[in-house]
Parts: C-alpha cells; sequence; structure tokens
C-alpha cells in the first residue's frame, strides 16, 4: 500500500537548505507595506537571510513598486489611510504582475479598521495569510479576534478554519504559535522549535511575514518544483483570476520553508542570548550565518506533516517533535516566559495580562 500523499514530505520539494541558497543566489526584492513600529528590524531581517528589502507604502508610487517586486508583504499592524490607499495599489499590481503577497492581519477582530481592511484584503486572494491564531480565526470568520496583539486560540484550535481559509483563497495559511501550523487546505504542516525571547522583541512576528513574502518570491516558480505540485505559473486558474500565483501547495510550503528557517535563527539566538536585547542582534547574526548544507535545513529535521480531514486528529498526528524523537537533546527555552509565539504571546482566554504583554502598549 503506498503513503498516504498528505502524510510525507516529497523528496523532490525543494528543503529549507536549498531554498536558502537559491535565496541567496539571486536575493528577492520585497516590497514591505508594514507598520511604522517594525520598519527597521524587518529591513534588517531580510538583509541579514539575503534579501532586499524596499519599505515603499508611498500612496502613488506602493502599485508601481509592486511590479517590480519579487514579493509584497501587507502588514495591517499601523494602517492609517496613506497607507491604506497604498496597499491597495500595491496589492492590485501585484495581482496584475503574478507576484506572490502576504497578507499579515494584525490584532483584528475588535478593531475596526483594519478588521475591515483584512477582509477586503482577502477577497483579494493572498499568496499566503501569515498571524496568530486568534488573528486567522476572525479572518476565517471563526473568531473576534485576541487582545491587541495577543491571541486567546490555540493554532490547534482554529486549524479547521484556518484550512477552510486557505481553500477560500487558493493559498497558504501560515498560524504562529508554540509550535507553527501552516496549511494549504488539505495538509498541515507543523514546525517546531524557534524561542520565546521572540515575544520580546519588536518586530519579531511581523518580520516573519517578510521572510515569507521572500521565500514565496523564490520558491513560486515552477523551475523550483517537480511537474505536477499546484500552485506554479502555470497553474493560475487555481487561485483565480485575481491571483495568478496564489494557488495552495507551493504557497504554503513556501511559508513552512520560512518558519522553519525562522525557527532555527531563533532557537540558536537564544542559546546565546542574555535577554531580549542581545537576542535581537545574535538573531539577525544567526539568519546571516545559516547554511544551507546544514542538516538542520533538510526536510525532516523539524517540520511533520499530516492531512487536514480531522483537524483535531492531524493536529495530534504531527505533534512529535522531530528535534526530540529520536533521542536528540531538548531545543533552548526561557522559564517563566510566555509561549513562544513569533512575535505575539499566546495566554490563554482570562489569563492576565502579564509583564511585557500589555495589548495598550507597541504593536509587536
Amino acid at each position: 500500500m503506498g503513503t498516504h500523499p498528505c502524510t510525507t514530505i516529497d523528496p523532490q520539494w525543494p528543503t529549507p537548505g536549498q531554498a536558502l541558497a537559491r535565496l541567496r543566489s539571486a536575493p528577492p526584492l520585497i516590497q514591505c507595506l508594514t507598520n511604522t513600529v517594525v520598519q527597521q528590524f524587518t529591513a534588517n531581517v531580510l538583509l541579514a537571510l539575503g534579501a532586499s528589502p524596499a519599505m515603499d507604502d508611498t500612496e502613488g508610487e506602493a502599485g508601481v513598486f509592486a511590479s517590480i517586486a519579487t514579493g509584497v508583504l501587507v502588514n495591517l499592524g499601523t494602517p492609517h489611510a496613506e497607507e491604506a490607499q497604498a496597499m491597495r495599489e500595491a496589492i492590485a499590481s501585484a495581482n496584475a504582475a503574478g507576484t506572490p503577497w502576504v497578507l499579515d492581519p494584525v490584532a483584528i477582530g475588535a478593531l475596526p479598521v483594519r478588521t475591515s481592511l483584512a477582509h477586503e484584503f482577502r477577497a483579494a486572494r493572498p499568496t499566503v495569510v501569515r498571524g496568530n491564531a486568534s488573528e486567522v480565526a476572525a479572518l476565517a470568520g471563526a473568531g473576534a479576534g485576541g487582545r491587541g496583539t495577543d491571541t486567546t486560540d490555540s493554532p490547534e484550535a482554529v486549524l479547521g478554519a484556518a484550512a477552510g481559509l486557505a481553500r477560500e483563497t487558493g493559498g497558504g495559511v501560515a498560524i504562529s504559535g508554540p509550535a507553527d501550523l501552516i496549511t494549504d487546505g488539505e495538509r498541515v504542516w507543523r514546525v517546531a522549535g524557534g524561542s520565546e525571547w521572540l515575544t520580546r522583541v519588536t518586530g519579531g512576528g511581523c518580520a516573519l511575514g517578510s521572510v515569507v513574502a521572500a521565500l514565496a518570491g523564490v520558491l513560486m516558480h515552477d523551475d523550483a518544483w517537480p511537474a505536477g505540485v499546484p500552485g506554479g505559473t502555470e497553474a493560475g486558474g487555481d487561485a483565480g483570476e485575481g491571483a495568478p500565483l496564489g494557488a495552495g501547495t507551493r504557497a504554503a510550503w513556501a511559508a513552512t520553508v520560512a518558519h522553519a528557517l525562522y525557527s532555527v535563527a531563533a532557537e540558536r539566538a537564544a542559546a546565546a542570548s542574555r535577554g531580549p536585547g542581545s537576542f535581537a542582534v545574535a538573531f539577525l547574526d544567526e539568519l546571516s550565518l545559516l547554511d544551507p548544507a546544514d542538516p538542520a535545513l533538510a526536510h525532516g529535521a523539524r517540520i511533520t506533516v499530516a492531512p487536514v480531514e480531522d483537524a483535531e486528529h492531524a493536529a495530534e498526528a504531527i505533534a512529535v517533535d522531530p528535534r526530540t524523537a529520536a533521542g536528540n537533546p531538548a531545543p533552548h527555552e526561557i522559564p517563566a516566559n510566555p509561549l513562544p509565539h513569533h512575535g505575539r504571546t499566546y495566554r490563554p482566554t482570562g489569563a492576565s495580562n502579564g509583564a511585557g504583554t500589555d495589548p495598550s502598549k507597541e504593536l509587536r
């Protein structure tokens, strides 16, 4: 009997290491329409990885720039009126050019301006949606959002809604959490690792969206894949007229690869850091030091996969951490801090608002 295609990773698919090598051989130009709090850190993350950032969010220019960019990030952290219009221009231009773009629906749910924008942009079929569990649930119409930028849901709890959203958009949906879950609507990939220090650095989560855009820009092209994997330039109809590069499997795998690279760098930076300040610097260093030949960037190093016909059972099936299943030492962890959440804290409903997680403070 053959292996279920949703329980294995095809060895012909580009590994995280191969994707990184491809990125560095031809650095992608990534346009970031992102919030004002995180622009510098986001640009530095892209530079450290090997990509080229451009923070053009000017109305009247953003659409022009999107037509030449390799990938586009649309982050709703500080959605003032001019930037919102620039986002509309960039999305329209990216869709017309067949350029992959990422939607990060920061803090949507209770806040009306960004929530309205997020649903407007969802209809344009982003290549990838990336957010925390409460944000993804709110965008999918299955929740009311979290506490500011903090989530009150776990990724596993919203996996079914995320899979439905992926099927609607024809792209990938990535949920950050203690372990990240990424789905194309048919299967779910789990990326283990990362560091809790990402919740203590402004931009730790938002910058991940730019890395997803970079990897989508690199991996959506046909020559990166074996024949028959949906989502490339030959499969524009899968995504609908609006988003010719937005179709499923390749988009979700690009997001999975981005999360894996981010996770490895964060884990290593945390092991050498004393606190969030040193971690932020070390994280940039570790991104730049990632080696495409590193065994940690192979297929089975920290990524597992399962079908999503039954979201609850799928989450259970991929819950084993491949880094520790073979007797390897547990990754570096920081006791008594919030659970790792790539820059946005997970706190169960009803939990107190601890130090450093006040949603009235800067968007992270």
